[in-house]
């Protein structure tokens, strides 16, 4: 997916110092903080692209302007479903529907691997996403739950 300022693509090597203040600031968004290892973790398994998958949106200085991290997994009732896992978009690149062609990139994945459903998560607060979330998706009502294992 192109526009004449920015580009979609998956996550390259090189992209590495461009996708941690990304990571970053998507992670300091929810509050939650990983150290130097978890992130490394994070980009190995994100370059691999066997278990979780990677989009950036790119300048053409080739900047990133934001990312997408993205799974399959199997469903009992629907078959594959594809769950976007983090989105951000770098401060001074947001309103300019870098966000919606990422989730819209993601769906072409999912679409391309025969997901039969395609979904994420958000905050409540998070009113500037999930406006955009309210016209490119269907808010179904649910509520999230984590129970504790450690």
């Amino acid at each position: 997916m192109s526009r004449p300022d920015w580009t979609i693509r998956p996550l390259q090597a090189a992209d590495r110092a461009g996708w941690e203040p990304l990571a970053r600031g998507y992670k300091a968004f929810y509050e939650t903080a990983h150290d130097e290892a978890t992130y490394e973790l994070a980009w190995q398994r994100l370059l691999a692209g066997q278990e979780v998958h990677g989009l950036a949106a790119v300048d053409d200085a080739g900047r990133l302007l934001g990312i997408a991290h993205y799974l399959f997994h199997t469903s009992i009732w629907t078959g594959p479903c594809c769950y976007l896992q983090d989105l951000f978009v770098a401060t001074e690149a947001r309103g300019q529907g870098v966000a919606a062609a990422l989730i819209a990139a993601v769906a072409e994945c999912a679409r391309a691997q025969g997901a039969t459903r395609y979904y994420w998560l958000t905050q409540a607060h998070n009113a500037r996403a999930r406006a955009l979330y309210d016209r490119v998706a269907q808010h179904r009502g649910f509520v999230r739950y984590d129970y504790p294992l450690g």
